[in-house]
């Protein structure tokens, strides 16, 4: 699939009544192994090819979407959009973004692509060599299975104001959960990893050896009382407090009024040892890519900045709206108008390893597990679901389950303070996170 298809439903889409076109178009191959106890139990094997087309007749827009890319069925989408476009309402901030701000070419390589392909064979040996290191720790008794995976997805983009762009990106991935039991309990423990280039890839000893230690490590939980302590989120889920912030900062939030957040433009939100950067450009990134989803250049930034809010997360839209500009962040599938997005999101280390952490705190909750967040996003209330560990005198105690923490995200950033413990595992990464008090909610 090459730009030259866009430029012909861009052409098409103007000569049926469009006044601008934006044509995009994904292209991806993937392939995943499963096994449990041993013995192969799914192959998924994924080769897409797919567009969209969005137009504007006046400030009225449409977007839509296929994967049959014959002449006949891209003339009937083509009508089709104009059509919806014409019958859709006004929307006075809706357009492309600045053709000041759009990327110029050539566009940044920041090294996503490995043309490394591996066969289903290959797959198949690392997951069951994933398994086989997680089911030999100690107290393990079975397993949920392995998984190895590889892709490829190439992203193409092009309108009518002149932009062309893309990018393309490669994914191995590797992951395996355990099952731990003592012979009256049953516990979970999962690990994982994905990566841009096969080279950066753990190795299955290791991936399975840790599944296995976390779902060990679980055996002998207990329910504790309710009570107010110090929580330490681990590194590896310690995000999950930050992303309610991500959605609070969003230009579309911000222009709806709907934002724990809306007042706080340039002043202090966390205490001043916390910065969380958001850098498109991060080599291998799992988020990088040289431009946004509109075409927009894109540059690392401060969300955070020594505990301050420095910015809104804009697209051209959401920027209109709120008389700012575009800050790069445009994010969107193939329907649908651009939404908001991050890339690579870091909350930056402080000096404490989790060790220290807990030393500084005495006692407390250690947080290894979450589910079932609750978030009023107006008040920033929040409470989660969790399971981890109890410690005493900055030492492990005994693990805990069937446990909530509540507070308010407000009040938990100010207090908030990071360990030394970064690990680049995703698109978004933080150290282990302290909070001097919250409520915990038990038996």
């Amino acid at each position: 699939m090459d730009q030259n298809l866009l430029a012909e439903l861009i052409a098409a889409a103007r000569k049926a009544g469009a006044d601008a076109a934006e044509a995009v178009t994904a292209e991806r191959q993937s392939l995943s192994i499963s096994v449990r106890a041993g013995a192969l139990e799914e192959v998924e094997r994924e080769e897409s090819r797919d567009l969209g087309l969005r137009v504007f007749v006046g400030q009225r827009q449409a977007t839509v979407s296929g994967s049959d890319l014959s002449p006949d069925a891209l003339s009937k989408l083509v009508d089709r959009a104009v059509a919806m476009a014409r019958l859709a309402p006004e929307d006075p901030y809706a357009g492309f973004a600045p053709a000041e701000r759009l990327a110029k070419g050539p566009h940044l390589d920041l090294d996503l692509y490995d043309p490394t392909e591996l066969s289903p064979e290959t797959l198949e040996d690392r997951a069951r060599a994933t398994e086989a290191a997680a089911r030999a720790v100690d107290g393990v008794v079975n397993s949920d299975g392995a998984t190895a995976g590889w892709s490829t997805a190439k992203w193409l983009i092009a309108t009518s104001h002149g932009f062309v762009g893309s990018h393309q990106a490669s994914g191995f991935s590797l992951g395996a959960s355990a099952i731990a039991g003592d012979g009256e309990t049953m516990e979970t423990g999962y690990d994982g990893r994905s990566v841009r280039w096969h080279a950066d890839l753990p190795g299955p000893e290791g991936i399975g050896t840790e599944a296995g230690r976390r779902a060990a490590a679980r055996l002998g939980s207990r329910k504790i009382g309710s009570t107010t302590a110090p929580v330490i989120f681990e590194n590896r889920l310690a995000m999950s407090i930050i992303s309610p912030m991500i959605n609070a900062i969003a230009g579309p939030s911000i222009a709806r009024g709907s934002s724990f957040l809306k007042d706080k433009l340039g002043q202090p939100v966390f205490a001043p040892g916390v910065t969380i950067t958001d850098d498109p450009h991060r080599p291998r990134g799992l988020g990088s890519s040289p431009f946004d989803d509109e075409g927009v250049a894109t540059q690392a930034m401060d969300l955070i900045d020594k505990g301050v809010l420095t910015t809104w997360l804009l697209n051209s839209s959401s920027a209109r709206q709120l008389g700012l500009e575009t800050t790069g962040h445009a994010s969107r599938g193939l329907a649908g108008p651009p939404g908001v997005g991050v890339s690579n999101l870091t909350l930056q280390p402080g000096t404490e390893d989790q060790a220290s952490l807990m030393r500084s705190a005495g006692k407390g909750l250690l947080i290894t597990s979450m589910f079932g967040p609750s978030l009023n996003g107006n008040t920033g209330d929040w409470s989660v679901g969790c399971s981890g560990f109890w410690f005493e005198d900055g030492e492990l105690a005994y693990p805990v389950s069937e446990i909530t923490v509540a507070g308010n995200l407000i009040e938990m950033y100010a207090r908030l303070v990071p360990g030394s413990d970064l690990e680049i595992r995703g698109s978004s990464n933080a150290p282990s996170l302290l909070i001097d008090a919250l409520a915990i909610a038990g038996k």
